[in-house]
C-alpha cells in the first residue's frame, strides 16, 4: 500500500495487538508491574480492566511474555463458555484431558491431581482470561470453585481477569459477591493524554522502520488526542488513514486536513469543532487506490 512511499518495512497502526510494538505507558507498565507483585503474593483473584481499545489484550500478551519460567499459563482468550465447556478449556491448557461424562467432583479432583503434581516441580499455575466480562455468571461461579484448590500454604491456581467496565457490574451480583472478595489486586487502564499520544505514534512509526522528518507533529497529534480521547485503538485507526491520504496526494507529511478527513471516515472518533475543508474522502481515496492496484496487477499479468 504506502510501505515504499515512507520507507517502512511494515503497517504500522494495524489494529492486530503485537507486542513488538508495546510503547511502554505509564498505564501500561504499572499494570504488568501490579500482575507481577500480585502473582508473587500467591493469593486469589487479579483483575485488570480497561475501556474498548485501551489496549487489555496486547498487554495480556506482553504480561505473558514477561512471565517468570516458573508459571504455567493457561490461557482463554475467548471466555463465553458454560461451566463444562469452562472447566474442559482450563483442563485442556493444563494437558488434563476429560472424558465425556466427567462431572463436577471427579473434574475437581483430577485438576486437584495435575496442580499438585505442578506444585511438586516448584512450579505455580496462573489462568488468565482475556474478554472476562463475557463469562456467564454460572461460569464465573465455577472459577471460583476451581480456585478453592489449595494446599495449607498457597493456592494451586491464580487467576487473572482482563476485561471491560462491564465486568465490574458483573462482578457487583449479589451472586458474585464471594468472588468479588477474592479479588485482591484490581487495575483500571487510563487514556493517553495529548503528549502521550504524540509519542505512541512516533513510536509505532519508528517500530515499523521509518526514519524520515516528523510525520505527526504535535499540533497534529493535538487533533489526534481530541479525536480519540487517547484510546490507542482509535489513534491507530485514524493514523492510518490519514496516511493513506498523504500517499494519495504523494505528501510526506500528515496534515490537520488529513486527520479531520480520517475522522470523518470514522465511526468512533469525533473532533466535533472542526468542518470538513479536503475535497477528498478516505472512502474515495481507496476506491481510486484499489483500482490503481487492480490496474497495476493486470498490467503484470499482461
Amino acid at each position: 500500500m504506502y510501505l515504499y512511499h515512507y520507507g517502512i518495512k511494515e503497517l504500522p497502526f494495524t489494529l492486530t495487538p503485537n507486542t513488538s510494538y508495546f510503547f511502554g505507558l505509564p498505564s501500561h507498565k504499572e499494570a504488568i508491574d501490579v500482575l507481577l507483585v500480585a502473582l508473587k503474593s500467591g493469593e486469589g483473584f487479579i483483575k485488570v480492566t480497561g475501556e474498548v481499545g485501551t489496549g487489555k489484550t496486547l498487554i495480556c500478551r506482553k504480561f505473558l511474555n514477561e512471565l517468570p519460567q516458573h508459571f504455567v499459563t493457561a490461557y482463554l482468550p475467548n471466555p463465553f463458555l458454560n461451566p463444562a465447556e469452562l472447566r474442559r478449556s482450563v483442563a485442556a491448557e493444563l494437558g488434563v484431558t476429560l472424558t465425556d461424562s466427567v462431572d463436577q467432583q471427579e473434574f475437581t479432583q483430577i485438576i486437584q491431581r495435575r496442580l499438585v503434581e505442578i506444585s511438586q516441580q516448584n512450579k505455580s499455575v496462573v489462568l488468565i482470561i482475556d474478554e472476562a466480562q463475557a463469562l456467564p455468571v454460572e461460569s464465573i461461579e465455577a472459577l471460583r470453585l476451581i480456585t478453592n484448590l489449595e494446599t495449607e500454604t498457597r493456592k494451586l491456581i491464580q487467576v487473572v481477569l482482563f476485561g471491560q467496565p462491564e465486568l465490574n457490574d458483573k462482578l457487583a451480583l449479589p451472586e458474585l459477591r464471594q468472588l468479588k472478595q477474592r479479588i485482591t489486586f484490581a487495575y483500571n487502564l487510563q487514556l493517553m493524554n495529548a503528549d502521550q499520544v504524540h509519542q505512541y505514534v512516533a513510536h509505532r512509526m519508528r517500530v515499523s522502520g521509518y526514519s524520515g522528518i516528523e510525520l505527526f507533529d504535535r499540533e497534529v497529534s493535538k487533533l489526534l488526542f481530541r479525536a480519540s480521547k487517547g484510546t490507542p485503538r482509535i489513534v491507530n485507526v485514524l493514523c492510518h488513514k490519514a496516511l493513506m491520504l498523504a500517499y494519495g496526494e504523494g505528501q510526506n507529511k500528515i496534515s490537520a486536513q488529513h486527520i479531520k478527513a480520517a475522522v470523518k471516515d470514522t465511526e468512533a472518533a469525533n473532533l466535533g469543532l472542526y468542518p470538513m475543508t479536503l475535497s477528498i474522502s478516505v472512502a474515495v481515496l481507496l476506491s481510486v487506490l484499489a483500482i490503481a492496484a487492480y490496474g497495476v496487477m493486470a498490467g503484470l499479468e499482461l
